[in-house]
């Protein structure tokens, strides 16, 4: 049991198990503030150009109630968060991206090169070689 529960507490220690906690509770936490976007000011504004509001939209079957409209805000709810989360991911890879660009000033020094063509059979071949590997050929 002892060792069980050391192997856990490893698990739990590692950063990526942590990072995804952060991630789940942040994403939560964001999710709710997504939920008042929609239903407290789109979808006010939607229902003011159409003339109803999304909540109360229901189809009537019998004596149960389908409220379709909470479903499309629902739905609203997914696309803002899947768009939000597309420009933040964009935005995460745009400052990657310009991290590891040069710094004004400094020239790229691109490694020299180890191989090269073989002009015979095209197979590739070190770069010190007098004879190709491939096809034997002198080079």
């Amino acid at each position: 049991m002892k060792k069980l529960f050391s192997e856990f507490k490893t698990f739990i220690a590692k950063g990526s198990v942590v990072d995804l906690a952060v991630g789940v509770i942040i994403g939560a936490a964001f999710k709710g503030i997504v939920d008042s976007l929609v239903s407290d000011i789109i979808s006010p504004l939607i229902g003011l150009i159409a003339g109803t509001n999304f909540s109360e939209l229901a189809w009537q079957i019998g004596g149960v109630a389908i409220k379709y409209g909470s479903f499309l805000t629902a739905i609203l709810n997914f696309l803002l968060m899947a768009i939000v989360l597309f420009l933040l991911i964009k935005a995460i890879s745009a400052t990657r991206e310009l991290g590891g660009k040069l710094k004004k000033g400094e020239v790229a020094v691109s490694a020299a090169p180890t191989e090269k063509t073989c002009p015979y059979c095209k197979s590739t071949i070190a770069i010190d070689a007098t004879r190709c590997p491939h096809c034997t050929s002198e080079v």
